[in-house]
């Protein structure tokens, strides 16, 4: 065969699509590409999207660019991501973010120019559907044998499925997004009489493995997405009975499950049976008042904050300084992605996102006209197009709600599925007018090509990076704890990423746990220690342990006078935080100051009545206090 230009195009499209449809299948796949080595398998295949569509640029000799409305929006965001990403306070974090946002952007930009015909749009749906369902199969599967393994990890959530992810309300979330696509494709799709069969099976499937995730904020999300989907099949007469028949089977099908079935699960009567539960974050997801804790601390961020936030995912760090007492564990994030953004981003980042939701809602009532006009054209009652556009929109629906209680937009997978629903939907605003559609040439394919080819390098260069600093972690987790094996190995990773305050502080961990172990000389591995803190306290100021650590090195080096201010600095950094309030009243043990110890332990015995370091030295200092009240009395 002759490689002509076309045939070079032909090619590089379907090597975009193979590359989209590749991240689409092992994103969910691999725990929702949460792990570092997840996300950088979607990186280098991102990189690569934009490096074929740079080349079919010169490849048509009359490129377009489709630039939706929307498009402003996403770019806008992505300017103001950099932009903030340059001012944060921890560069590694906002580093990380920023790359996903840059990410997504731009594969939304990828989809909307490249995957925009039917034919591509079919694959992307058939390839999401049947990926959930696959999934949705094995999370049926880990709860019919009572099974908490997801490939070679467990999950910690007992009772609840999660399928191939680890936490079952973010699997919750995909399967609520792609369950309303399932059905408009099954109710409205021009489609064979197999395929139809198949997409019964597969709404059945996708039914059974959100239910056994016991999520209620999926339930609520794909309720809402089903509901809008019926609401709006129900107002057309081509579709009315369908519809009609679908809820009552949805209606009769989930009574009958529900009563059977899940009612006599682990599961449903820990989540829906005793909804009151208080639940420890550091064990699950939370009940409904851990929730409500971390969204006020995330509005007290933003009140501090207004305008441009904490920072890019600096949610987690910045919480320390608001935690209330009852909550001990990390959060990660706000376990709401409205209150997140607000809290990261501001008022800035919140406004953008907020007109880009009006703007996309703007351009459907737009656009709604053109795309059902394709399903009463020669009175079939059926399209493709008008299955995915309506599917698409409830399952964004339902990402929309079930974003309102968790943090599934920074989970890569939902989101990478959320963009590309998101991107293809917006596409089909080139059916209301052709002004959206703007020639490539002159200067303007250099340009492009330039920025594509430049983001592509980024991504490449910050995967090899982080690679070699995520193998050289790994590497170290298989050596003895704070042993000096691990250390090198450590040391190794900061090499790779020499902004990493984590991995400093794990440094100075292995340190100094090895001077007071006293395996060598105490003095100089103390001073090393207190070097690698530094360090983590230059990348991370936020952060009250590397402070907390470096005034245990001065005690331990019997500097007990200049530690005071580490000591006050680690508790202005995280002042409800108990392990931390143990540790200064071990400095005042250190000291001799008995009586201002004791007050330090009965203040983290409060916070956690059961932390043994607390119990233990206050049962010392009441003793000691007790022996010198006996030895001072007449």
């Amino acid at each position: 065969m002759v490689l002509t230009r076309k045939n070079l195009d032909w090619w590089c499209a379907r090597g975009i699509l193979t590359l989209v449809l590749g991240m689409l299948v092992f994103a969910p796949l691999a725990f929702g590409a949460v792990d570092t080595w997840a996300f950088l398998v979607v990186q280098v295949a991102a990189a690569m999207v934009f490096v074929l569509w740079s080349v079919r640029l010169w490849l048509n000799p009359r490129p377009k660019l489709l630039w939706p409305p929307l498009a402003w929006v996403v770019l806008t965001f992505m300017v103001y991501a950099v932009a903030r990403y340059l001012t944060a306070d921890i560069e590694y974090v906002a580093r990380l973010e920023t790359i996903q946002v840059l990410l997504f952007g731009f594969l939304f930009f990828a989809a909307v120019n490249n995957l925009n015909g039917q034919e591509e749009i079919s694959a992307v749906s058939a390839t999401l559907i049947a990926t959930g369902t696959l999934i949705a199969g094995y999370a049926v599967a880990q709860m019919l044998h009572h099974s908490n393994h997801v490939w070679n990890e467990l999950s910690m959530y007992i009772g609840r499925a999660s399928g191939t992810y680890i936490s079952p309300n973010d699997l919750a979330d995909l399967l609520a997004m792609l369950l309303p696509l399932a059905l408009a494709y099954l109710l409205v799709g021009k489609i064979s009489v197999v395929t139809r069969v198949l997409l019964i099976y597969a709404a059945i499937a996708l039914a059974a493995g959100l239910a056994v995730t016991f999520s209620r904020g999926g339930w609520l999300a794909a309720t809402t997405g089903m509901v809008l989907l019926l609401g709006i099949l129900l107002g057309h007469g081509n579709h009315r009975w369908k519809a009609v028949a679908l809820l009552v089977i949805l209606l009769v099908g989930g009574g009958y499950g529900t009563t059977h079935f899940l009612s006599k699960t682990l599961g449903y009567m820990r989540r829906v049976g005793e909804p009151g539960e208080s639940i420890r974050l550091d064990l699950v997801d939370g009940s409904a008042k851990d929730r409500f804790t971390l969204w006020q601390a995330a509005l007290r961020m933003w009140a501090d904050h207004p305008w441009v936030g904490v920072g890019p995912a600096h949610y987690d760090y910045r919480f320390r300084q608001y935690r209330p007492e009852e909550i001990q564990a990390r959060p990660d994030r706000a376990h709401n992605d409205y209150l997140n953004l607000l809290a990261d981003w501001g008022a800035a980042g919140g406004v953008i996102v907020l007109g880009g939701m009006g703007v996309f809602i703007f351009w459907l009532k737009k656009t709604w006209p053109q795309v059902r006009r394709d399903e009463n054209h020669f009175g079939s009652a059926q399209s493709n197009r008008f299955a995915f556009f309506l599917g698409a929109v409830c399952g964004l629906a339902a990402l929309a709600v079930h974003s309102a209680v968790d943090f599934n937009l920074h989970i890569p997978a939902n989101a990478l599925v959320g963009v590309t629903l998101l991107a293809l939907a917006a596409s089909n605003a080139r059916y209301a007018t052709e002004r959206f559609w703007f020639r490539v040439g002159g200067a303007w394919k250099p340009v492009l090509t330039a920025m594509l080819l430049v983001v592509a390098g980024y991504f490449l260069a910050q995967a090899w990076r982080l690679g070699g600093e995520a193998h050289w972690l790994a590497r170290a987790e298989s050596q003895p704890l704070f042993s000096p094996e691990r250390a090198a190995a450590l040391e190794q990773a900061f090499a790779r990423e020499p902004k990493n305050f984590a991995t400093a502080y794990a440094i100075g961990e292995c340190y100094r746990t090895q001077s007071q172990d006293q395996s060598g000389d105490y003095a100089a591995l103390a001073k090393t220690a207190l070097a690698w803190y530094a360090r983590a306290i230059r990348d991370n100021p936020l952060d009250g342990y590397s402070y907390l650590r470096t005034g245990m090195c001065l005690d331990w080096l019997g500097q007990s006078a200049a530690a005071e201010p580490d000591y006050w600095a680690a508790e202005a950094r995280d002042p409800n935080n108990y392990f931390l309030i143990a540790n200064i009243g071990w400095h005042y043990v250190q000291t001799g100051d008995y009586a201002a110890a004791k007050e330090w332990f009965e203040r983290s015995q409060k916070l956690d009545g059961d932390n043994l370091i607390a119990r233990n030295y206050l049962a010392i200092c009441q003793s000691r206090l007790a022996a010198k009240a006996a030895k001072s009395a007449p």
